[in-house]
Order: C-alpha cells, then sequence, then structure tokens
C-alpha cells in the first residue's frame, strides 16, 4: 500500500466476535487532510472499526496502517500521532475544565507550558475562558462536546477519531461543532468522523456507507447522489439499506 499520500489505508480488514462479522472485509484510503465520513446506522460495525484504527482493539485479519504503522504491531506508535473523541466517554466530569486539559496533554507528552498556552488558546476560540476552573459536570452538553473535540486536538495530531460526535446536542450546536472540524482539517489534520446522521454526510470530502459490517458505498457526497438518483444522503442510504434486505 502506497502511504504517500494517505492517512489511513486499509485492506480486507475483518474483525470477527465469535460466528459474528462485525467488520466484514472493509477496504479503504483516507487521504491527509480530509474529512471523511464513516456513516452506517447503529450496530453497523463503525465504533468497531474506529477502535481498531486507533490501536484500541486487533483486527481478525487485514492489511491496516494509520500515519504510517501498522495497526498489528505498531499500535503504540499510532496512538501518539491520533487524537480521538467518543459521545460516550471524552472528558472527566469531575474535574475542572483547565485539569482535563492538565491531564489528555501529559498524556499526550506536552509540556506545562505548552498545555498552559494550549489551554489558554482554545478557551479563547471558544469565548468561554472565563469556564476554565469550572467541574465539567455542571457544563450544557454542547459546551462539553466542543471541550472534548479541543481536547483530542490540543496536541495537533495527524489525525483525529470523532466516534459520533454529535450525538445528542441540538442542530446549531452540530453546526457549530462542524465549524470547528473545518478549521481542524484546513489547519492539516485528517479528520475520521463516525455518524448516523446522514445530513452530515453532506459536510465531509468522502464518504463511507457501511450496512450489516460492509461498506456499501464510498465516494463524494455528490457523486453518491448522482449515483442513486437521490436527493439526499438519507436517500441514498435508505436505497442501499433496501437493496441489502432485497439480496
Amino acid at each position: 500500500m502506497n502511504n504517500a499520500e494517505t492517512a489511513i489505508e486499509a485492506k480486507d480488514m475483518v474483525k470477527r466476535f465469535g460466528s459474528f462479522i462485525a467488520n466484514d472485509h472493509l477496504t479503504f484510503s483516507v487521504y491527509k487532510g480530509e474529512i471523511f465520513g464513516f456513516l452506517g446506522a447503529n450496530g453497523a460495525g463503525k465504533t468497531t472499526a474506529i477502535r481498531i484504527l486507533c490501536g484500541l482493539s486487533k483486527p481478525t485479519s487485514g492489511e491496516i496502517r494509520v500515519a504510517g504503522f501498522n495497526v498489528f504491531t505498531e499500535t503504540e506508535k499510532i496512538k501518539k500521532h491520533i487524537g480521538y473523541m467518543s459521545q460516550r466517554f471524552s472528558l472527566y466530569e469531575d474535574l475542572t475544565v483547565f485539569e482535563n486539559f492538565r491531564f489528555y496533554g501529559g498524556i499526550y507528552g506536552m509540556s506545562r507550558s505548552a498545555i498552559r498556552e494550549k489551554t489558554s488558546e482554545m478557551l479563547g476560540k471558544l469565548g468561554i475562558t472565563e469556564l476554565r476552573n469550572t467541574i465539567i459536570a455542571s457544563l450544557p452538553l454542547g459546551i462539553r462536546q466542543k471541550l472534548a473535540f479541543s481536547v483530542a486536538i490540543m496536541h495537533t495530531p495527524e489525525i483525529v477519531f470523532l466516534d459520533e460526535p454529535t450525538g445528542g446536542v441540538d442542530p446549531i450546536t452540530r453546526r457549530q461543532f462542524w465549524t470547528m472540524i473545518y478549521e481542524a482539517a484546513a489547519s492539516g489534520i485528517t479528520v475520521f468522523v463516525t455518524t448516523h446522521y446522514m445530513d452530515e454526510a453532506e459536510y465531509c470530502n468522502r464518504v463511507s456507507i457501511m450496512v450489516d459490517g460492509r461498506i456499501e458505498a464510498l465516494d463524494t457526497p455528490a457523486k453518491l447522489k448522482a449515483r442513486y438518483e437521490a436527493a439526499s444522503m438519507n436517500d441514498v442510504f435508505i436505497k442501499l439499506a433496501r437493496n441489502t434486505i432485497e439480496k
């Protein structure tokens, strides 16, 4: 596989849990600086795949490289070059905003001065400098999600993985969150985002759509809508799901 222009390369990635196949021979590439949408309904296999790519789970088989490193033999190197944000757990709710930045900055190997500088910079961008010493649990979900994303990219990783980051937030906050994603991509960070919101596919450079553990389609949103004669990405997904059921 050619790693010169790609941030992620996966060829025939398989993950089995007993007789159940969560990821069924996934093959795809993600280009450097791209916003890559990994779409599918709940249970389609998105989170399983993202855990493999982050070095948190071993694939059953396949050839996979992330930031140039092998997921079978170089998981610790992968972890140093990526950021990760999950909808379910990203920040410690009993710590303050700054304490979370300090904790994760330490994990990422940043110096104390770099952590202080980056924290001030990111809180300033969000317009919430006054919340620096506020306990996370007392903050609205939308602000917590923005903070979690900021923490995930504070060390300027090559790739940031976002696992359903906008789940549960209101439409306005979702749009603001995507503005942050655009800014990260413009700075050179590759963004790999999973979501079950089909409208969010419109914000990505390219998207793959998973159905029952397989990638059923992969292209730009415009080309996918043209190929499936659909008005929206939601319509594309419905057609793919129906075709799978009919098969």
